[in-house]
């Protein structure tokens, strides 16, 4: 078959290599769609220190189940049309037996710590599809993933309706972030560098939208809130400076969500944490969200194949991840679609 592989970083090819055999509990699915993830970028850039080469990459992966186990726990059938679940969890430590097996303290993610699906065929742990309606397009099914990583930041962050949310970053995850807090009625400021992602943002229904390059996020925020400051900030960039400017923009009493992934050490100033009496939150992934999502794909709620840039063949994966690197702002979406 044919798969998108890493050899090392800066390399990619689509490569031919064995078909897969499901092993014990697994399912094989016939891949349909893929998604290009920001973190593949990184990837390729070998920026990203927990993936280790070579890797087949795809985590964003929706198919047709071709073969399961008889009795597997959930009753998929041959001919099922599922999305894939990439977070592999151990399922005995803490996290875990609480529920957030997003924080296993043994996580495994496809395409980082162990090959992925953008390939024609893909095993996986039948108990980590998530079942899709036969009218559910095959490229919005690929798109689920992301939504759930926006999803469980505002889970995380506690958002409700007639709150105030801020959101550093106008990419992917940020503006899906933005259209779930309006979605459940809360009033989304999405804050960015760039004009042109900004006025995408306000399409795609955000209510508010910040460039930082030239206005003081800070005042905007006061003046939007009436002088409370948001409820909730989602830090979906990473940049050292956005996570500290979260500070700035939260309400007393409020919630900050780090939903981004710092290359470095940030400096905060605690005693904010104490004057405000804010909750910091880490988002990692997700958890559990997958079902919420598909749900509010299907629903009209969520719009997400707003988001897509094109669509591409797997042949043409390699030359598009290589553009992308060199043009990111180029880039909100790309989906691999498989006959």
């Amino acid at each position: 078959m044919k798969a998108i592989q890493f050899e090392k970083p800066w390399s990619v090819a689509c490569v031919e290599t064995e078909k897969p055999v499901p092993g014990p509990g697994q399912a094989l699915i016939r891949v349909k769609a893929a998604g290009i993830c920001g973190s593949d970028i990184g990837a390729f850039r070998g920026t990203n220190g927990l993936v280790s080469y070579p890797r087949i990459i795809g985590h964003e992966l929706a198919g047709i189940v071709e073969a399961v186990p008889e009795d597997n726990p959930r009753g998929f059938r041959v001919g099922d049309r599922v999305i894939v679940d990439p977070y592999l969890y151990c399922g005995h430590c803490y996290p875990c037996s609480i529920g957030r097996t997003n924080c296993c303290t043994d996580l495994h993610v496809l395409g980082v710590h162990v090959d992925g699906g953008m390939a024609e065929y893909f095993c996986h742990p039948a108990d980590m599809l998530v079942k899709i309606p036969d009218g559910m397009d095959w490229i919005p099914a690929a798109m689920a993933e992301p939504l759930t990583i926006s999803l469980h930041g505002v889970h995380r962050g506690g958002l409700k309706a007639g709150e105030y949310c801020a959101i550093y970053g106008a990419g992917p995850i940020g503006l899906l972030a933005g259209m779930v807090a309006e979605a459940y009625g809360a009033h989304a400021i999405l804050i960015d560098l760039v004009q042109e992602r900004l006025d995408f943002a306000k399409s795609c229904g955000v209510e508010y939208v910040v460039n930082s390059a030239k206005e003081n996020p800070e005042i905007v925020v006061r003046d939007i809130t009436g002088g409370d400051m948001a409820q909730l900030v989602m830090e979906c960039t990473g940049a050292n400076e956005c996570i500290r400017r979260s500070l700035d923009l939260v309400s007393n009493a409020g919630r900050i969500t780090f939903t981004g992934w710092p290359k470095k050490e940030t400096s905060l100033p605690t005693d904010v944490f104490t004057r405000k009496e804010i909750d910091i939150r880490g988002a990692r992934t997700s958890a559990g969200e997958f079902e919420e999502s598909v749900n509010l794909i299907c629903s009209g709620k969520i719009n997400v194949q707003k988001l897509l840039t094109k669509t591409i063949s797997l042949e043409e994966a390699p030359e598009t991840i290589i553009d992308i690197e060199k043009h990111p702002g180029s880039y909100m979406k790309v989906v691999a679609v498989m006959p």
